[in-house]
C-alpha cells in the first residue's frame, strides 16, 4: 500500500519523528539519572558537614556530651541508606502501579459473548430463525427488527447494497456477535443457550476477509480438522476449484504460503477458505461474498462443484452477483438493515424492486463486455 501510493518518504519521516522523540526522552532520563546520584551524594555530604559544625559547636559549648555527638552521627549514617532505598522503592512502586493498572484493565474486561451452558450431543438439522433481531453499533442500527426463517437443508441467498447489514446478519449465526435485541434460534433453541464451541463446529463460515496462516497449503485447508487425510484435503480443494492452481505449484499441497496468504491471489485465497469450510462437512454453510475475487467462469465451476455439497445442508450465500444467487431456493434483499424483499429469482424479477434493478444492470454490463 505504501509503495502503491508512493508514501515511502512520508512514512520514513513519520518513523524518524517517533524515533527522535523516543531518543530525546531517553536522553532526558539519562541526564536526570546522571544528575541524581551526584546531587544525592552532595546533599548527604552537606548534611554531615552541617551536623559536624552544629554538633561541634554544641560540644565546645558543653551543651552535649561527646558520646551523644558520636551517637547522633552514627544514627544519621545508619539512616542514610534506608532513606535512599525508600526512594528507590517508591520509584519501583510507581512503575509497578502503571503496569498493574494496564493489567487490571484487561482482567476486568468482560467478554461480549458468554458461552452457553447447554452441552449438545444431538445431530443438528440446520433450521435457522431470526426473531425481531436488532444489532446496534456505535454508529447506529445495523439491523432493524429482522424476522426471517431458513428451513433445514434450504439454500438461500442474501443480497443488498454495501453496508446494508448482510455480513452482520450472518455473523449472528456462529455467534461472532450477539443481537442487541431479539434472538436467533438454531433448531428452535436460542443460540445463547447453546455451547458456542459446539455450534461453531457445525458451521462452515467463509468470511469476506479471508485469513490464511503462514503454513503449507494443506495445513491451511485442514485448519481446525486434525484428523483430515490427504484424500479429504484433495477432495475439498477440488470442489473449491483449486486443483488447477495446485497443479501449477512446485510443491503442490506442501507449498508454503505467507502470512495472510501473501503468495496467493485474491481468488486463490477465497478458494482456500471455501475448501477449508467444505472439509468441515458442516450442517450450515455460510459463504459471505466468497466468490467476489474470481472470474465468472471460475465462479460457475465452483458453484457446480458446490451443488453437491450444498444438497441436504443449510446454505447461505451472500453476493453482489446475480449469477451467484439466482439458483437459490429463496433470495432475501436487505436494505438499510431490514428485509425489503424475499422470493425466488423469477418472483423478484417480476416485482421490479432492488433485485430486478441489480439484474438489469448486470445484464447490461455483460452485453457491454461482449461488444
Amino acid at each position: 500500500m505504501i509503495r502503491a501510493y508512493a508514501q515511502e518518504k512520508a512514512e520514513l519521516h513519520k518513523f524518524e519523528l517517533l524515533n527522535q522523540d523516543y531518543v530525546s526522552q531517553n536522553i532526558r532520563l539519562a541526564k536526570l539519572s546522571a544528575l541524581f546520584m551526584p546531587l544525592l551524594q552532595g546533599l548527604i555530604s552537606v548534611s554531615f558537614l552541617m551536623v559536624l559544625l552544629a554538633g561541634g559547636y554544641q560540644l565546645l559549648e558543653h551543651r552535649i556530651s561527646l558520646g551523644s555527638f558520636v551517637m547522633f552521627n552514627t544514627y544519621m549514617g545508619m539512616l542514610v541508606w534506608p532513606m535512599i532505598a525508600i526512594g528507590w522503592v517508591v520509584n519501583l512502586t510507581q512503575r509497578g502501579k502503571a503496569s498493574w493498572e494496564r493489567i487490571m484493565e484487561l482482567m476486568r474486561e468482560e467478554p461480549a459473548i458468554f458461552a452457553g451452558k447447554s452441552k449438545e450431543s444431538r445431530e443438528l438439522q440446520g433450521e435457522v430463525r431470526f426473531e425481531g433481531v436488532e444489532v446496534k453499533y456505535p454508529a447506529g442500527l445495523a439491523l432493524k427488527r429482522v424476522d426471517l426463517e431458513i428451513a433445514a437443508g434450504e439454500t438461500v441467498a442474501i443480497v443488498g447494497h454495501t453496508g446494508s447489514g448482510k455480513s452482520t446478519l450472518v455473523s449472528l449465526i456462529p455467534r461472532l456477535i450477539d443481537p442487541t435485541r431479539g434472538r436467533v434460534l438454531l433448531d428452535g433453541v436460542d443460540l445463547r443457550e447453546l455451547d458456542q464451541q459446539w455450534v461453531r463446529r457445525q458451521i462452515g463460515f467463509v468470511p469476506q476477509e479471508t485469513f490464511l496462516f503462514s503454513a503449507t497449503l494443506a495445513d491451511n485447508i485442514a485448519w481446525g480438522m486434525e484428523g483430515a487425510t490427504e484424500a479429504d484435503i484433495s477432495r475439498a480443494a477440488d470442489l473449491a476449484g483449486l486443483s488447477p492452481d495446485i497443479a501449477s505449484f512446485p510443491a503442490g499441497f506442501q507449498t508454503m504460503i505467507g502470512e495472510r496468504g501473501l503468495t496467493l491471489s485474491g481468488g486463490q485465497k477465497q478458494r482456500v477458505a471455501i475448501a477449508r469450510a467444505i472439509l468441515r462437512d458442516p450442517r450450515i454453510l455460510i459463504l459471505d461474498d466468497a466468490l467476489s475475487s474470481v472470474d465468472t467462469l471460475t465462479e460457475e465451476s465452483i458453484l457446480t462443484g458446490l451443488a453437491g455439497v450444498m444438497r441436504g445442508r443449510t446454505t447461505i450465500l451472500i453476493s453482489h452477483r446475480v449469477s451467484t444467487v439466482q439458483n437459490a431456493g429463496r433470495i432475501f434483499v436487505i436494505e438499510h438493515g431490514e428485509v425489503a424483499e424475499q422470493g425466488t429469482h423469477d418472483q423478484l424479477i417480476a416485482s421490479g424492486g432492488y433485485y430486478a434493478d441489480l439484474y438489469q444492470k448486470q445484464l447490461l454490463e455483460e452485453e457491454l463486455e461482449a461488444i
